[in-house]
């Protein structure tokens, strides 16, 4: 067993350190709600009203409704600041007849440990309580909620039994009881011969559960028949635990803030897609590579301006490349204008080069 509370046994000027055992606990066949069809678990998430989404345990508070509709809402700072006394402490108030407990009012039972430094006084408390005969009325804090409750023994160990409180037990109110019912002695006779024919001592080990004994018996015979089926798991269940699912939404969360970022710049979905494919390699290059970038834990929307960096610096690349040739072109042309001047230039000189010779040509002929 595992202590649930650790404290003390305060009573007088005696203090008794111990630990809390539950005492009891429930026997029964574990059974899950499933779905008739293909076994599927029928699970219960909490789910806000107002907008219908999943709430973590984190984001959970409690909330008490006025009688005209207001609410409050309590967090675990409000509860913190609460009185709680006996919070570690087992604080004795009286005692009191075994006899004048209601066990109406008995709730769940534990078992109180002593710290080996302990045993004495743990052993006068106990002998105390068996020889007066009497049980301890005691106040107590457990999960942060204070019970009455009572100390008494059982063999060697001393037991604690929360109690309700007083309010907390509702009045039989049952008009028929109160009609005048006569009873003749000859039944009154008869009624207490059966009784004393069943009279008995109080053995429960002698009693089972007959209904949890059956259900583990068919459960053992559909097993040993075959009769089973392997536990189906949700399809998202599956994707999430190879990845799948993961990668599906983390592409399809960058596809849309790709497509919200073109949306912005004023260009349409379906011609940015175009683009990126008849255009150079580098852009798809870093469109993948901006994807692997983001699987490997940044956002969607980091990727996506990412690949709307890495686009616009393709762009810069490619016109500061275009830029120098279309210089070198400039130049060119400008050489090309100067030849073309010096061209009638050099074919006036030659016609003056010639023109002495043919006015020789023409005296000697004449």
């Amino acid at each position: 067993m595992r202590a649930i509370w650790k404290g003390a046994v305060a009573f007088g000027l005696v203090n008794v350190p111990v630990r809390l055992y539950a005492a009891t606990g429930e026997h029964e066949v574990r059974l899950h709600q499933v779905h008739r069809e293909d076994g599927g678990r029928i699970r219960y998430r909490k789910v806000c009203s107002l907008d219908g989404e999943q709430v973590e345990w984190a984001d959970i508070a409690k909330g008490y409704e006025t009688e005209d509709g207001e609410l409050v809402v309590l967090t675990d700072e409000d509860f913190d600041q609460l009185p709680l006394s006996t919070e570690r402490e087992i604080e004795v108030l009286e005692f009191v007849p075994a006899e004048q407990v209601d066990p109406i009012l008995l709730q769940k039972t534990y078992y109180l440990e002593p710290d080996r430094t302990a045993a004495k006084p743990y052993a006068l408390l106990r002998g105390a309580l068996e020889q007066t005969d009497r049980v301890a009325v005691v106040k107590v804090a457990i999960r942060q909620r204070e019970s009455m409750a009572v100390l008494r023994v059982r063999d060697k160990v001393i037991v604690l039994q929360t109690l309700l409180w007083p309010d907390e037990v509702r009045e039989a109110d049952f008009p028929v009881l109160d009609d005048d019912v006569s009873v003749r002695p000859q039944e009154l006779t008869m009624a207490s011969s059966l009784v004393e024919s069943l009279a008995a001592d109080f053995d429960p080990s002698q009693y089972e559960d007959a209904y949890v004994t059956a259900l583990e018996e068919l459960i053992a015979a559909k097993v040993s028949s075959g009769d089973t089926q392997a536990p189906a798991t949700p399809p998202e269940e599956e994707g999430a635990s190879e990845g799948g699912a993961e990668v599906v939404d983390l592409l399809a969360a960058l596809q849309r803030s790709v497509d919200k970022a073109r949306a912005a710049r004023g260009e349409d979905a379906d011609e940015g897609s175009a683009g990126s494919g008849s255009g150079s390699d580098s852009g798809s290059d870093s469109g993948r590579s901006s994807r692997r970038t983001s699987s490997t834990g940044r956002g969607a929307t980091g990727a996506a301006k990412d690949r709307g960096s890495t686009a616009a610096s393709s762009t810069a690349k490619g016109a500061a490349k275009d830029a120098p040739a279309k210089k070198s072109a400039a130049k060119a042309a400008p050489a090309k204008k100067t030849a073309a001047k010096k061209a009638p230039a050099k074919k006036a000189a030659d016609a003056e080069d010639a023109a002495p010779a043919r006015r020789k040509a023409r005296s000697k002929a004449s």
